[in-house]
């Protein structure tokens, strides 16, 4: 099971991450508290780990500026959190490297939300609580007999409840202001999660 820790947005943030050493830590470029500009995501990418890939995340970017964040090398996957249909994806793809992966997220409320998500042309879906970061959790017994393989689990995920989540078995665990101390990303909750994670999925995975 793996783990992403998203909206890294300060400098010590990225020492966070360094010393934790999730999968995958999130830049967010969609108007957020937490959004960072391409300068800032160079200096935050050479200085991450080498280990840790970098998810951008977009909500109806232009496809030319993701393209070029990706042939920049300043992020791995892209995860797209707006409208984005099956066309945007296909010429998305297009324009950038074959590999790099897609990840799609959608709104949970029923499991009719889970099919939909399902059948989209993406390498992951990302299962969340609205448009994202409310905070809250979605009913996650849509799940309990209908967890698709190729899952971030979003949404509310915090030291709290972090086993829950990962006894859902999802491919990854997305989180982000259950990493955070009042709006701000917390060591010792980010460190907590991480170990969690990899204390309950290393005998599963």
């Amino acid at each position: 099971m793996k783990i992403k820790i998203c909206g890294l947005f300060r400098s010590e943030d990225i020492d966070f991450a360094n010393k934790t050493l999730p999968d995958y830590v999130g830049f967010v470029f969609a108007k957020s508290k937490r959004q960072i500009d391409r300068g800032t995501a160079a200096e935050f990418r050479r200085r991450l780990d080498g280990s840790i890939k970098v998810v951008g995340v977009f909500v109806n970017a232009e496809i030319d500026y993701i393209a070029g964040l990706v042939s920049d090398g300043l992020i791995d996957l892209v995860q797209l959190h707006g409208d984005e249909d099956e066309e945007y994806v296909r010429r998305l793809r297009e324009l950038i490297p074959e590999g790099v992966e897609i990840i799609k997220a959608f709104s949970v409320s029923e499991n009719s939300d889970v099919e939909k998500a399902e059948r989209f042309p993406c390498n992951y879906i990302l299962l969340d609580n609205g448009r994202g970061g409310t905070g809250k959790a979605f009913c996650w017994d849509i799940l309990k007999d209908n967890m698709p393989q190729r899952v971030f689990l979003a949404g509310g995920v915090n030291t709290g409840n972090i086993k829950d989540a990962a006894a859902l078995a999802p491919y990854c665990i997305d989180v982000s202001s259950g990493a955070e101390t009042d709006g701000i990303k917390d060591f010792d909750k980010i460190a907590e999660l991480v170990s969690a994670v990899r204390n309950i999925g290393k005998d599963r995975f």
